[in-house]
């Protein structure tokens, strides 16, 4: 059997990025056996484990296959200009972030791998570098529209309607159809993986599940009837919940999601249970992506301080739903 081809994106230079990429890979114990590549910054990886003071052998590797032995493979995406610096968002680190990121999607794109996983960016970086995107889900939604935000931990797994939105724009797409395709690619997407997901759970989106129409009728009118034509197709699908229960509906029950209709809405109760030790995947791509559950934590970056756990979680998950 051909190992899995997993690809990694550095993240933001002046992050926190490079050295969890470098802890999670210089423990291979913790990690499932597959074929690593590492996109990035040379001269960004090579400063950071002299460090951490680590000895792990990257070789590069120029090519646009994967050899088929196990091992840990490095792709330059070439000399940064300026220097880059640590512990803020700058439009360098922000274009060196996103350069690794697009030539690691390329690749999965082409077959060449089989999941990516990507460390934290700087939005903020991006937008300095005058990127169009706001973050990793929206560039990948603009090559496959339809791509899903999700994440999962041992405790809990949530799905986003809508990824990084103003909450007005938001609220807008809480419509029947937006929500009804929603469900359906999101039924289709977990079908492809062995995610053991077997039921949906969906949050309303006014306080009480807008009580009966009272406290706002949006349920009533869009997503009660998206949620009960969903069922008549035969998703394994209820709603809408109270958004400030409906987390303890699904705590510690695998075989259930959560479908919050914002960022928020879904992140605060998935974090509080699950910030270290979490995992972003995007899903109805041909290919996983997943990424750790935290960002590029500018106050710790160059310190040696950074937690690796979520980072070998998303590892350990590209593979497993790969």
């Amino acid at each position: 059997m051909t190992l899995p081809a997993i690809g990694i994106s550095l993240g933001d230079p002046g992050g926190i990025g490079p050295e969890v990429v470098l802890k999670a890979l210089a423990t291979p114990s913790l990690l499932p056996e597959a074929r690593f590549v590492v996109f990035g910054g040379r001269r960004v990886w090579d400063a950071e484990r002299a460090a951490l003071g680590l000895r792990l052998e990257a070789p590069i590797h120029e090519g646009d296959t994967v050899p088929p032995a196990p091992g840990l493979f490095f792709n330059d995406i070439g000399a940064m200009p300026g220097d880059f610096v640590r512990g803020r968002a700058s439009g360098e680190n922000g274009k060196s972030s996103f350069l690794a990121f697009e030539k690691a999607v390329e690749w999965a794109g082409k077959g060449v791998l089989d999941a990516l996983v990507t460390a934290p960016i700087s939005k903020t970086a991006w937008r300095l570098a005058g990127l169009p995107w706001r973050g990793h889900t929206e560039y990948l939604d603009s090559l496959y529209p339809g791509a899903i935000m999700t994440f999962w931990s041992e405790r809990l797994r949530v799905a986003l309607l809508s990824h990084h939105l103003p909450l007005r724009e938001a609220i807008e797409r809480v419509k029947k159809g937006t929500l009804l395709g929603f469900f359906r690619n999101l039924h289709q997407s977990l079908g492809r993986t062995k995610s053991g997901v077997r039921e949906l759970l969906v949050a309303g989106l006014n306080p009480h599940a807008g009580e009966d129409g009272f406290l706002g009728t949006e349920e009533e009118d869009e997503i009660r009837p998206a949620v009960e034509e969903a069922r008549q197709e035969g998703l394994a699908i209820s709603g809408p919940f109270p958004p400030d229960t409906i987390f303890l509906k699904a705590i510690d029950c695998p075989e259930k999601m959560v479908i919050a209709l914002y960022h928020d809405q879904g992140l605060i109760g998935f974090k509080l249970k699950a910030f270290e030790t979490g995992v972003n995947a995007t899903l109805g791509m041909p290919f996983i992506r997943t990424s750790p559950d935290h960002g590029t934590a500018y106050d710790i970056a160059g310190k040696g301080a950074a937690d690796p756990r979520s980072l070998i979680a998303a590892i350990r998950m590209a593979v497993e739903l790969s």
